[in-house]
């Protein structure tokens, strides 16, 4: 069963009560915080915010650390402080680590933490997938790390352009590490991502509509819509390009231009998204701090959440704007262009918006204000530099260049700079420790010092050519500057390490509201929280901060001034407005309803698959590499295997119990329960995954001219094998309704029958496709003497890999139907058939994606 619920396994359940943070356990089997098998074992959102945070600030200093080297590289033209091939790791290692395992994973340190206290849920919608989620982002890391040992890791630049992208260019194993690391990582975000969609929609307090909920929650909700489908796109790419190089398919082939532009689209189909993913977490914590900061509500509100959401669904309609210099004809490329200076006008809106509420307000100038108000000022600088690169005339000067370098620092790096103010803005509540505010100021001055001398002389020499050491003699100031404003920025993080980790021990305890003006719900429980997060029940129901008490069924109001769901004013009991928005205390009953916080699976499956992968890059052309070292990576493979494998039975078997939901507004999924939701926006991911998946093929054959094609398959690849899974797979689909009305039927054996004949008929679609294959693979005819298999040519490629991906999904369902039957066999489904209900959605999935694949490449 899933993390939303209740399941009947063997494991005992993890206790209830409060974490002191002292002693060795507390009443839920957790351990206190300073024992190691708490951060092995912990579920909890708080926990894993922090995990997240802590891990995401080392890989600033490892990227760090790598950019420091390229700056040293730099202060001449032509200095080999390090080899050209280092070099180029060097920048390729210092963009992925950055733009994957920073930037993202910084924020959404913070979104574990505080979204469900702001929307008053007790931990996310499936808290053993959330840290799931986070080991398999360590790991990953990890992995990318691994690769450096490899003969060197991925060299061909951060965007991984093809053909570099192949083993032709970029030959050592390393280089199939960081693609698999960043595969890993892409799993990490999928299941993040389904799990903050369910929460946000499902678990809102009663009260706390859309239109009410805090701004950082709305940043949270949107960027993970757009995660959901932009890696999803990210990972078809991935998922071909490990293709191309362990098993030597033709996609992204030196030859010809078709397979450079495929890996372009789906990489910037993405990559553009990917901004946003990044900047719209700040952009959250830029209004919350302004709010707080300034005792104003955020003027214009509803247009700025509406600007944000039509950003959002723009953003995967500029990703054109990244291939002007490619062969696109000039009407594609006009609305593109178009299309790109159009999204930059709600980012206007926004701007304006943070301007007048500052005017506006009442500004204290605290330290995440100062970040959150820098953050602004360099947004604004990066936006109009990126106007330029908008308009195809100017991008055909520009591209290349460091003018690209720049303008994109000062986007994602402004980015940063109010994630850094949002670390301040939070540190109290996570610590209860405040911060030394005369460091943090010092940490800003620092900080915006370097950058804009690491960053502007960059638009100054901006003739530079992008990635290459080399550069003209006359720019040699600006480049020095450049690199003296690096390790500026480098030390400013210093101070930052220094101040929060001094506080930690000896700063000063805080309340539960250090801040005068903060109005969100995190406010208005004690600093750190406590385990389960709320006294009682959140409501918003009367338009003010009240917990509701399970035993008597009464309702506690927060005492003091109130909150109020949107951060904005609040309104005191006799109906006069509060002009500073509020402050927030909590009465402190309990609640019941409690939920479980510990499981060791989650750290289990994430070192196996740890193994899984590095097994994996072992793998060139089909098979691993010879001698020992090859059976070093195939023995890892199968100890990953078994270890993540056997971590995912005990967690499917373990006894957990998750938040269930709903508890106030669920609009528009009030009537569909958390797993079944979290099926549905899964599914609404791996569309996209197919979708760029048969995308590619069709790409790849208009380029090689669609009657072409068939001069590049075999006679023998006839529609009859094809045409026998489709029936196949309809009696399986069939066969699963019949095992749900065997569990309405109460019929025990009538439900093992339906699962044990789905098994079968799966197992029947599987067994006649590697016939088929088998037969494929062996065809000897004079076109194709060698046979006909994944390296033959592009046609056998997309046919190989595309039906594939379908039997890995086949092979999966399968996987889950032999743990439905055994379930079934104990007993169970009879009483609640959802897991049945949510296993056949799936199953319907996958047979209605092979209805499209059938036509596609058997039929035209």
């Amino acid at each position: 069963m899933t993390d939303g619920g209740t399941t009947d396994g063997s494991v005992p359940a993890t206790g209830h009560g409060h974490d002191s943070g002292h002693g060795s356990e507390d009443d839920h089997g957790l351990p206190a915080t300073t024992d190691i098998r708490r951060w092995l074992v912990t579920t909890n959102h708080k926990d894993v915010g922090i995990l997240y945070t802590v891990t995401a600030l080392f890989f600033l200093v490892f990227g760090g650390v790598l950019a420091l080297l390229l700056r040293v590289q730099l202060w001449t033209p032509g200095a080999t402080f390090l080899p050209a091939l280092s070099y180029n790791q060097a920048v390729s290692a210092h963009g992925l680590i950055m733009v994957f395992w920073f930037l993202s994973p910084f924020a959404f340190g913070f979104a574990n933490y505080v979204v469900p206290l702001q929307i008053g849920a007790k931990d996310l919608a499936f808290p053993r997938l959330n840290a799931l989620s986070y080991w398999l982002y360590l790991f990953s890391g990890i992995l990318l790390g691994v690769s450096f040992f490899q003969g060197g890791t991925f060299e061909g630049g951060w965007t991984m352009y093809a053909p570099l992208n192949l083993p032709v260019y970029t030959p050592n194993i390393g280089a199939s590490t960081a693609v698999l690391a960043l595969m890993l990582f892409t799993a990490s975000v999928t299941i993040g991502s389904v799990n903050f969609l369910t929460t946000i929609h499902r678990m809102r307090a009663e009260g706390l509509t859309l239109r009410r909920m805090p701004l950082f929650t709305w940043t949270i909700l949107l960027t993970v819509w757009m995660m959901l489908f932009a890696f999803a796109a990210l990972l078809a790419a991935l998922l071909i390009l490990t293709s191309d190089r362990l098993l030597g398919t033709q996609y992204f082939a030196a030859t010809g231009h078709a397979g450079s532009l495929l890996w372009a689209h789906l990489f910037w189909f993405f990559g553009h998204p990917e901004v946003y993913i990044v900047f719209f977490p700040a952009l959250g914590v830029m209004a919350e701090t302004f709010q707080t900061f300034t005792g104003q509500r955020l003027v214009g509100r509803k247009w700025f959440i509406a600007a944000m959401v039509l950003v959002a669904l723009q953003s995967f309609f500029v990703w054109m704007h990244h291939m002007f210099l490619t062969a696109i004809n000039l009407q594609i490329k006009t609305l593109f262009m178009a299309t790109t200076i159009g999204i930059s006008l709600p980012f206007d809106l926004m701007v304006f918006s943070l301007i007048y509420t500052t005017i506006k307000g009442r500004v204290r100038f605290t330290t995440p204000f100062l970040f959150s108000f820098g953050a602004l000022i360099l947004f604004i600088l990066g936006g109009i530099t990126g106007v330029f690169l908008g308009a195809v005339v100017l991008d055909y000067e520009f591209r290349g260049t460091y003018w690209v370098v720049a303008h994109f620092h000062y986007v994602m790096v402004g980015g940063v700079t109010a994630l850094v103010g949002g670390l301040y803005y939070w540190y109290p509540k996570i610590t209860g420790k405040m911060y030394d505010e005369y460091l943090g100021k010092l940490h800003f001055a620092a900080y915006f010092v370097g950058f804009n001398l690491l960053y502007f002389p960059m638009f100054l020499a901006w003739e530079t050519p992008r990635r290459d050491f080399s550069y003209a003699e006359a720019f040699i100031p600006f480049h020095q500057l450049s690199t003296i404003g690096g390790f500026i920025l480098g030390l400013s993080f210093l101070i930052m390490f220094y101040n929060l980790s001094k506080s930690l021990v000896a700063g000063e305890e805080v309340g539960d509201n250090p801040w005068k003006f903060s109005t969100t719900t995190e406010w208005a429980v004690p600093s750190p929280p406590p385990l389960e997060n709320f006294p009682g029940r959140p409501t918003f129901s009367k338009g003010m901060l009240e917990f509701k008490t399970r035993a008597s069924g009464a309702s506690e109001l927060a005492e003091g001034r109130e909150s109020v769901a949107d951060g904005g004013e609040g309104v005191a009991d006799g109906g006069e407005e509060m002009a500073d928005g509020g402050t927030v205390t909590a009465s402190h009953d309990h609640d019941d309803d409690h939920v479980s916080h510990a499981s060791i699976w989650p750290f289990v499956i994430g070192v196996g698959s740890f193994f899984v992968f590095l097994g994996l890059s072992g793998i060139q052309e089909g098979g691993f590499v010879p001698g020992l070292e090859g059976g070093f990576y195939l023995g890892s493979a199968l100890v990953g295997g078994v270890v993540g494998g056997g971590g995912l039975v005990a967690m499917a078997h373990e006894e957990f119990y998750g938040p269930t939901g709903p508890f106030g507004e669920s609009w528009p999924f009030s009537g569909v329960e958390n797993t079944k939701l979290g099926m549905w926006i899964f599914l609404a991911s791996d569309v996209v995954l197919f979708g760029a998946f048969i995308g590619s093929y069709a790409f790849i054959r208009v380029a090689e001219g669609w009657t072409n094609w068939h001069h590049l398959i075999p006679a023998a690849h006839v529609p009859l094998p094809g045409l026998i899974n489709t029936y196949i797979l309809l009696t399986s689909s069939f066969s699963v309704v019949l095992a749900l009305v065997a569990c309405e039927r109460n019929s025990r054996w009538g439900l093992i029958a339906s699962l044990v004949t789905t098994f079968v008929l799966g197992v029947a679609f599987l067994v006649n496709k590697g016939l088929e294959w088998l037969h494929l693979f062996h065809v000897n005819s004079e076109a194709f003497p060698q046979g006909w298999d994944f390296t033959t040519n592009v046609a056998s490629s997309t046919f190989y890999l595309t039906t594939g991906l379908h039997g890995l999904h086949v092979t999966a369902g399968l996987l889950v139907t032999l743990y439905l039957i055994w379930r079934a066999w104990n007993g169970a489904y009879l009483d609640d058939d959802r897991p049945v209900e949510y296993f056949g959605l799936y199953w319907h999935f996958v047979d209605i994606v092979w209805l499209f694949l059938f036509p596609l490449f058997y039929i035209l």
